[in-house]
């Protein structure tokens, strides 16, 4: 039912001929160097994220503690107990 390496081969095979090989080298190439600058990306953020919660280990609380909630009451309800 699924693809056999056969059709695989006859796929690769009209790629090639479309394309060249000079055409798929170059897009290779560029795929590469793309998923490789995401991956660079991913851990220089990881790092970035370590060393600021090493450095600052309470800077979620201390911003929690900070944090100001603007409101103004219009009316005020009788409480029943």
């Amino acid at each position: 039912m699924g693809i056999s390496i056969w059709q695989l081969l006859i796929i690769l095979l009209i790629v090639v001929l479309l394309f060249g090989t000079k055409k798929l080298r170059s897009i290779g190439k560029d795929m590469g160097g793309a998923v490789k600058g995401f991956r660079d990306a991913m851990r220089e953020e990881e790092k970035n994220d370590k060393e600021e919660q090493a450095a600052a280990p309470e800077s979620l609380e201390h911003k929690e503690a900070e944090r100001i909630i603007e409101g103004e009451v219009t009316r005020k309800e009788n409480e029943k107990a």
